[in-house]
């Protein structure tokens, strides 16, 4: 209970650094990022946190980084969050629920280690395992597979990706496995493929039917 304490006791006394994120020297920002990672993981080494800035708040996300067995953690860390001012904190990663970036083509790269993916540019297979038909699975199909794919941390950009885009505890509760493959031209004609980005639109259809 000490750790978590410290950790809302640290952020409550700082919030205004993270608030005002555009404004603070970067030196300074880094400084008091790395001690709230640093208090954080004195309370679990595995637990994540992000920062997201709106126009009138913020919001931090504590994230088990996809990890089904420290979903109580983060439960009980945010469980105790004090009332900060233009603070809203939030267990796990959420759903994207704007997708017209992605339908547009006009979403960033998102860059991790180096592996550079657009969900706007991926697409996926369902499959199903025929022992456990009510296990989902997807072959996502990737632009540029071939030049990554003896990338180590290829698997890991990946499913950072799909943990955005649909949410952390789809990601670990909905799909049972996940293959990557080369995206072929002829891959997008056919009915079976589908955008990457309806993902979660796929999911609650599966289990609905």
């Amino acid at each position: 209970m000490k750790t978590i304490t410290n950790f809302w006791n640290y952020f409550q006394q700082n919030n205004f650094v993270f608030l005002l994120l555009n404004e603070i020297p970067k030196k300074e920002l880094k400084t008091h990022f790395d001690k709230l990672i640093e208090i954080l993981h004195q309370y679990n080494k595995d637990l994540d946190l992000f920062i997201k800035n709106k126009t009138n708040g913020a919001e931090l996300i504590i994230t088990a980084n996809g990890n089904p067995y420290l979903f109580k953690e983060v439960e009980l860390l945010v469980h105790h969050t004090p009332i900060v001012q233009r603070w809203k904190i939030t267990a796990f990663l959420q759903p994207e629920t704007n997708l017209t970036k992605y339908e547009n083509g006009t979403d960033k790269p998102l860059e991790y280690y180096g592996i550079t993916l657009r969900i706007s540019e991926m697409y996926f297979i369902p499959l199903e395992n025929p022992n456990k038909p009510t296990d989902l699975g997807i072959k996502v199909l990737l632009k540029n597979y071939i030049v990554h794919k003896d990338n180590p941390r290829l698997r890991e950009a990946l499913y950072v990706h799909i943990e955005h885009l649909i949410g952390e505890k789809s990601f670990a509760n909905d799909l049972s496995f996940i293959e990557i493959d080369q995206q072929k031209k002829e891959d997008l004609e056919d009915d079976c493929v589908l955008e990457l980005y309806n993902l979660k639109f796929f999911i609650d259809s599966f289990e609905y039917n």
